[in-house]
């Protein structure tokens, strides 16, 4: 059989992969099921066939708005090998924002996950005139009239005469055919269709992975968006690679299924590691006793991870003072993601070295990665075999990488956007003479590794005309347990000042055990207390800081930060621009 060049031509291969594993793992009423290789490859052709008597052909745009779940990426696979273009959509998005995409994309089927999807598809459905078909995956209480169920889908038919069709529109996708139209988080305006090609999607995978290590033995739980570019990547690898991918039953139940599916490897966003960092610290910190032999357990691991980033074999005392460390401390820690993980990748935006320090002191790798929706996902990655922290490692395959004089990176690649749909000037402001403009500010290391400084759009320069990187202000202050969000603002000011959100559960855990009086929630974020913890946390930050970067005032917010409230993108990153709009006369009055 020949070797693949598009992922479809990956997915008609999924019959003759070894039938023992499993292909794919879902919850299903709270357990564990699983389908093998041939199992999920017959569900995909089914779908296939009667994405085919709807009258989706190559490409047909079509849009998917749901969760994670193995339905979206059967409906994905099943989609890529007719040679339909995909539109995934965050189950987030606002009506308006749901208008544009469809309009601007003109799909013609939407697969929407649930009831409360459907009424918010029905809103605007009226101004939406290229959908012509609805599919739910859930049951729905009130059947719209075009509305086809999941159980219609699953219908057979003449399986085995349409599969023989299938497997031709598996070889006849082109690699320059276009795949899939990722539409910007919108954070800086309306979202922007990426139109990825298979020769993008297949330059990735076929790099990355095999990079990485990755093996048809692994496990990979999976939990991310997959109307983010990360989440979607993660699938995509697992069809090339054949691993075992397992969905996580929802974003809230992660670390219950970590311990259940005990993943091998992992793809991630820096804000569920920071969270999992803020609880470990928070427990550590619970008792003197439990705090004293932690620390001195994390610093043993923080020793042995030195030797191991210089690749040097072990002093024997430290040897032996690890394996008691582990089994005092860090194994609960690596019990934490299942007790199997070899590495974790993280990617979306910048971790906190510390972070990864810690993880890395208790057994967890963490490997950053970078990349954009434009660059088909990572273009540079730390890999198992060759990584430093606080880089986002080593260009991958064939991408080539400059510096700007000002500073910005410039990528040139087959991994890179065939362009913006329906919109030239914004591609050709994006490309200049093959290179693309990633809109962020790094430097090349001396070992060929990248570092990212921040965005190139978010530098913050003072009234003294410095410039500051809002995120690693951002990422000194949420080290801090009780810290969940922040917004750094000081563009044409004399000085720097912070918004911070808490984090609830953790603040309120706090306050019981220190006795605070308060009567809700919003006066427990406003008592004196609080206010002397957060200061304790901004000098602790500043003492890491020039004086011309370092936080002059801040404000304690009443909630933290959400998707829902349009103040964090689905990937959970800060949407500046908006927040400072809401917090305007609040951003004012620090200035006061």
């Amino acid at each position: 059989m020949s070797s693949p060049t598009t992922l479809p031509q990956c997915v008609a291969q999924f019959k003759t992969r070894d039938k023992n594993l499993n292909a794919i793992q879902y919850y299903e009423q709270g357990q564990l099921k699983s389908m093998n290789w041939q199992e999920y490859y017959r569900l995909i052709v089914t779908l296939a066939k009667n994405l085919d008597s709807l009258g989706i052909t190559k490409a047909s745009k079509v849009a998917i708005m749901s969760t994670t779940r193995w339905e979206w990426a059967a409906l994905d696979h099943a989609f890529l090998g007719i040679g339909a273009w995909v539109v995934p959509i965050y189950q987030t998005v606002t009506a308006d924002e749901l208008e544009h995409i469809l309009n601007n994309s003109k799909a013609e089927l939407i697969v929407l996950e649930s009831q409360a999807l459907l009424r918010l598809f029905l809103s605007v459905a009226n101004r939406c005139d290229s959908i012509k078909k609805i599919i739910c995956i859930e049951p729905l209480e009130h059947s719209a009239d075009s509305a086809i169920s999941w159980e219609q889908m699953l219908e057979p038919h003449d399986f085995e005469k349409f599969e023989i069709k299938f497997q031709a529109s598996c070889q006849k996708v082109l690699p320059s055919d276009t795949a899939t139209l990722i539409y910007t988080s919108g954070t800086t305006g309306a979202p922007r269709g990426v139109v990825i090609t298979h020769e993008n999607i297949f330059t990735e995978v076929s790099e990355a992975f095999p990079l990485c290590g990755a093996k048809p033995s692994d496990t990979s739980l999976t939990f991310l968006p997959y109307a983010h570019v990360l989440g979607r990547i993660e699938h995509w690898g697992h069809a090339y690679i054949g691993f075992n991918l397992a969905f996580a039953e929802s974003i809230e139940r992660v670390r219950y299924n970590l311990v259940e599916v005990r993943p091998t490897f992992l793809m991630s966003v820096p804000r569920i590691f920071e969270k999992i960092y803020a609880a470990i610290q928070a427990q550590f910190q619970n008792h003197i006793v439990v705090q004293k032999i932690s620390n001195w357990a994390i610093n043993v691991g923080l020793q042995v991870g030195e030797y191991k980033l210089l690749k040097a074999p072990l002093p024997l005392a430290l040897a032996l003072e690890y394996e008691v460390a582990k089994k005092a401390v860090l194994n609960k820690v690596t019990a934490l993601f299942g007790g199997r993980l070899r590495f974790a990748i993280s990617g979306g935006a910048p971790l906190n070295r510390d972070i990864s320090l810690l993880f890395h002191a208790c057994n967890i790798l963490i490997l950053e990665g970078y990349g954009l929706t434009e660059t088909t996902g990572a273009a540079f990655v730390n890999t198992p075999y060759d990584y430093q922290f606080g880089s986002v490692g080593k260009p991958i395959g064939e991408t080539q990488v400059k510096i700007a004089e000002d500073g910005e990176i410039l990528l040139k690649s087959k991994k890179i956007m065939k362009e913006y749909y329906l919109d030239p000037v914004a591609t050709d402001e994006a490309v200049t003479e093959g290179w693309f403009h990633t809109g962020d500010i790094g430097i090349i290391q001396g070992d060929g590794s990248l570092k990212i400084t921040d965005r190139k759009k978010d530098l913050i320069k003072t009234a003294g005309g410095k410039y500051v990187a809002p995120q690693r202000l951002e990422g000194l202050l949420k080290k801090n347990s009780m810290i969940s969000n922040v917004l750094i603002h000081g563009d044409q000011k004399k000085y720097i000042v912070a918004l911070i959100a808490l984090d609830k559960g953790q603040l309120l855990a706090w306050g019981q055990k220190n006795q605070i009086q308060y009567a809700d929630y919003e006066s427990l974020t406003q008592t004196s207390q609080v206010l002397d913890l957060v200061r304790q946390a901004v000098a602790e930050a500043n003492s890491e800081l020039a004086s011309y970067e370092s936080i002059k005032r801040f404000a304690i917010l009443k909630s933290d930060f959400t998707i829902e409230a349009g103040e964090l993108t689905p990937s959970l990153k800060v949407k500046r621009k908006v927040l400072d709009k809401k917090f305007e006369d609040l951003i004012a009055s620090l200035y006061n």
